[in-house]
């Protein structure tokens, strides 16, 4: 595939011939296939293959010292991957211009249902009995009772969970009933009429699910109205262990809610989901909307930010989980990463690109002898 493919005319491409690549960025009309690799993109759907990284094959990439190029393989242990080493290097390396990629059949069968907890705690404590049963929802999205309120998914007196299946081979009424029964003996208020089975791309576009998921395709654009009116508005993802959510959900969300009032927003709203969740850990996604101080609406979003990701550390969760590194998020990744990784990076990065063109200051900086 060629690298410089927006996501919509991937898909179209894909289309007569019954595929899919199946991997949906929230910028997915506006990225391509080449910036997904290249940074190690985060899809749409929350288990299994949540990363660009499970999709690729094999890749060719245009350094400053030459053409690189690994070979078709569904498998390899053949050393380390030359392929891991350029996704998610953020073109600090080279320049991806072919993917091999690998493909689905376009889904035909999809099944969902909701779920009410009274607790957050308790909701995320049935999200990880789903997430470790094997049965891989597409969808097992949490919203605390404000995002729900938020998003117009409920009314805010609960946390809802929104789980979904989708097969292009197989009915999933096993798998849903399978899916309710783990909810129901968390405590879930599951209702009969939020389980839809057999309802096609047009059954993720009513109900609970559908109103969440126009909210979230929505919410770039939010950000931007937000922001043009004066208000301090920040998304923030991190991924952790289960055993250290709790910890890290208490102290992310203190952390914000504190910063935020030294920096003269008392009325900050902060908003938790889980965006992916693997069977040793959540991806929690944190929402941050407050009104600002005219003229220094730069320096309170710089203020929680920094709080914000003190925090993350400071708990065990990762700077970043499909945001990318870039410029924002340098200080702490170089807090995170190994120092030893950090020289290998480094190393790798002069071999590549000696005179330091490619994205000067992502990821690492060269010796002054080399810039």
């Amino acid at each position: 595939m060629r690298r410089g493919t927006y996501g919509p005319a991937l898909e179209e491409q894909l289309r007569p011939h019954g595929l899919t690549l199946r991997h949906f960025p929230q910028s997915f009309e506006f990225s391509t296939l080449g910036g997904w690799i290249a940074t190690r993109s985060g899809g749409h759907y929350a288990t299994l293959h949540t990363h660009i990284d499970d999709f690729v094959e094999s890749l060719r990439t245009v350094t400053p010292r030459g053409v690189m190029e690994s070979r078709r393989l569904p498998g390899s242990g053949a050393g380390p991957s030359p392929d891991r080493m350029i996704i998610g290097s953020e073109g600090i390396l080279g320049i991806i211009t072919e993917a091999w990629m690998r493909l689905q059949d376009r889904p035909r069968y999809r099944a969902a249902c909701v779920g009410r907890f009274l607790s957050f705690e308790h909701a995320a404590v049935a999200t990880r009995a789903l997430a470790q049963s094997g049965l891989h929802p597409a969808n097992c999205r949490l919203l605390d009772p404000t995002e729900a309120l938020l998003t117009g998914a409920d009314d805010g007196t609960a946390s809802v969970l929104l789980v979904a299946f989708e097969s292009a081979h197989h009915q999933l009424n096993a798998w849903i009933a399978e899916a309710v029964s783990c909810l129901r003996d968390h405590d879930a208020t599951v209702r009969d009429d939020s389980i839809r089975i057999g309802a096609g791309d047009e059954g993720e576009r009513e109900g609970t699910a559908g109103r969440w998921r126009q909210a979230f395709l929505r919410a770039p654009y939010m950000r931007d109205a937000l922001v043009a009116m004066g208000m301090v508005n920040e998304t923030l993802e991190t991924a952790c262990t289960w055993d250290r959510f709790a910890e890290l959900y208490r102290g992310v969300t203190d952390a914000i809610t504190d910063a935020a009032r030294d920096a003269g927003c008392p009325d900050a709203i902060v908003t938790c989901r889980f965006t992916h969740v693997y069977p040793d850990g959540p991806a929690p996604y944190f929402t941050v909307i407050a009104p600002g101080r005219r003229g220094a609406q730069l320096e309170q979003w710089a203020a929680i930010k920094s709080a914000a990701s003190d925090a993350v550390l400071r708990h065990g969760g990762t700077i970043t989980h499909h945001h990318s590194v870039g410029r924002d998020h340098r200080t702490w990744y170089d807090r995170q990463r190994p120092p030893l990784f950090a020289d290998a990076l480094v190393a790798a990065k002069a071999a590549l690109d000696p005179a330091g063109i490619l994205n000067p200051g992502v990821l690492v900086d060269l010796p002054p002898a080399r810039r």
